[in-house]
């Protein structure tokens, strides 16, 4: 098993992964890379190229667990690497399958009434896996199941007459999707949960991670009250709940959520999950 080490020319390294391509996206580096090494465009980039090689060699290799490295990296790379991947299939892999999918039925048989059916299929599908995206649900079988369902119905229920080309176009951008989730849950669980584990070792120093603002200054980002919602929201209630159990009405929830979002430019359930574990706020066993 060889890894990934900062000496190493980034183009010569996605020319073997083009899997990666959307991983350096997430980090902010564009195609265009020329001869430059990882440390050259992580520099560049204001990267840490210590978390990009972890990342990287997690999603590349399956045994790696960089368990050593952990205690260097601040939470919110960790975060900011997050929200950028829960981004990219929201705003571009379930763009792109349905982009592929609307063309395959619209250049193909009209009369083949199992299209329209495969196309509220995939509505369905997009609805529940972008709910899953913002809850941060997608590290369980679940999410893998959905996938495979709808490849299946794809390779081998699809019958009557219809575009080859297109199809394999859709079946392409969906395999994308599935191995792209299944490589971010391996490092969902290999680098972010050990961390969030850590962060709950009462013999482990909050300090040792680099880079975190203090618990006072992130404190007082947050009114009393939009600490209240904030701690409900990463509880799992719903803002009808919230409004109960605070009794106040559901238009303030919403006020309060919006301020919360904007002041910590956090909008995932997931990582202001994180922000409260960080801020202590919610204990790690709130971690989903």
């Amino acid at each position: 098993m060889s890894f990934i080490s900062e000496n190493r020319i980034l183009s010569e390294v996605v020319e073997k992964n083009c899997e990666l391509i959307p991983v350096i996206n997430r980090f902010g580096i564009r195609l265009g890379l020329s001869d430059n090494s990882i440390r050259d465009i992580c520099y560049e980039h204001g990267i840490d190229s210590n978390f990009f090689l972890v990342i990287i060699n997690t999603f590349l290799n399956d045994d790696y667990f960089p368990e050593k490295k952990l205690q260097t990296f601040s939470i919110q790379q960790i975060v900011d690497y997050l929200k950028q991947t829960d981004m990219y299939y929201t705003h571009v892999m379930l763009p792109n399958i349905e982009k592929h999918l609307n063309a395959f039925i619209a250049l193909s048989n009209p009369k083949n009434s199992q299209l329209e059916l495969l196309h509220r299929f995939f509505l369905k599908f997009k609805s529940e896996l972008s709910n899953r995206i913002e809850t941060g649900g997608l590290d369980d079988d679940h999410t893998e199941e959905m996938l495979y369902d709808l490849m299946q119905i794809l390779i081998k229920h699809l019958t009557g007459s219809f575009n080859d080309n297109l199809c394999y176009g859709v079946i392409f951008s969906i395999s994308g999707l599935e191995k792209d989730i299944q490589m971010h849950n391996r490092i969902r669980n290999k680098v972010l949960k050990p961390m969030i584990n850590l962060l709950d070792d009462p013999d482990f120093n909050l300090l040792s991670f680099k880079d975190i603002e203090s618990k006072e200054e992130n404190e007082s980002e947050l009114s009393n009250r939009e600490i209240e919602v904030l701690k409900l929201v990463t509880q799992g209630f719903i803002n009808k709940e919230i409004a109960d159990k605070l009794n106040i009405s559901l238009n303030t929830v919403l006020s309060h959520r919006k301020h919360i979002t904007s002041k910590l430019g956090i909008k995932t359930v997931s990582g202001l999950t994180f922000y409260s574990i960080v801020n202590g706020y919610i204990s790690g066993e709130s971690y989903p």
